[in-house]
């Protein structure tokens, strides 16, 4: 019988990316969305996805409390290994920062399901994809940030990653931390784009407060403002600041550069 590999967020950053990399690899593919169907938020939207479905790519929900009952409705429906997207650092992140991630990832380790986490650092696309997309395109982007820098990690190799250990033996409980393979500093990447596409386009680091108060003003409720400053917080502690081999270890190359991504994107 041929394997069934559900992806969910198949219309997302990384989820379609996966998705495009599972059917090059000739994997029989099953795609969850909100376009689709499925619904984090309704749990008899999930059996549909799941019933018949070997293996799933996992991005976290939002709600903590939808985690553990996924999990185990997914090995009750048959599913055998889960690859799950996480955040760098999570480990040295307060409970109360991203818990959907946290819930996540304590559900699969406590299931008995194979299982891969998958800890990236932000993404290269959201520069241009949504997130920062519109206020670098308006020649402004507002963030909390400093000096510290970020080894940006582009989607296509988060893909590639998810597809080995969905498709591969020798990936069980194992976490990998997923970067680029150099940190750049915020400064450094808007002044990137802004040479590649010949558009000035200024960064304005601002305070914790003030980040909040503009999130807030957008209509973020408060626990995403929260959330997003925690993240912050860490980056510029420089929890996420170092690069790993991971990428380069699993796919036998280098992972993407941000001046790579530049280049591909922007123009």
């Amino acid at each position: 019988m041929t394997e069934q590999i559900l992806v969910l967020g198949a219309t997302g950053k990384t989820g379609r990316r996966v998705v495009t990399a599972l059917e090059t690899a000739g994997a029989a593919v099953r795609k969850a969305s909100r376009a689709t169907g499925f619904d984090w938020t309704d749990s008899t939207t999930w059996k549909p996805f799941l019933d018949g479905a070997t293996a799933a790519y996992v991005i976290a929900p939002e709600d903590p409390a939808a985690a553990a009952p996924f999990t185990e409705q997914a090995a009750a429906s048959g599913v055998t290994r889960l690859v799950l997207l996480s955040g760098r650092g999570l480990d040295q992140t307060p409970p109360n920062v991203f818990q959907g991630m946290h819930a996540a990832e304590k559900a699969v380790r406590e299931s008995d399901l194979a299982w891969t986490i998958l800890r990236a650092n932000n993404f290269t696309q959201n520069f241009s994809e949504q997130i920062w997309q519109s206020e670098v395109e308006a020649g402004v982007l507002s963030l909390p940030v400093d000096d510290t820098p970020e080894p940006f990690v582009d989607v296509h190799d988060i893909a590639e990653v998810a597809t080995l250990a969905l498709l591969t033996p020798g990936h069980n409980a194992q976490t990998y931390d997923l970067t680029g393979p150099e940190g750049v500093t915020f400064e450094a990447a808007v002044a990137k784009i802004a040479a590649a596409t010949g558009r000035r386009i200024d960064l304005v680091k601002l305070t914790p407060a003030a980040y909040r108060e503009a999130l807030l003003a957008h209509g973020l409720p408060e626990e995403v403002a929260t959330e997003l400053n925690g993240m912050f917080e860490g980056m510029r502690n420089g929890v996420m600041a170092t690069p790993t081999d991971d990428i380069a270890r699993l796919l036998g190359r280098p992972a993407k550069s941000f001046d790579a991504y530049v280049s591909d994107t922007w123009r």
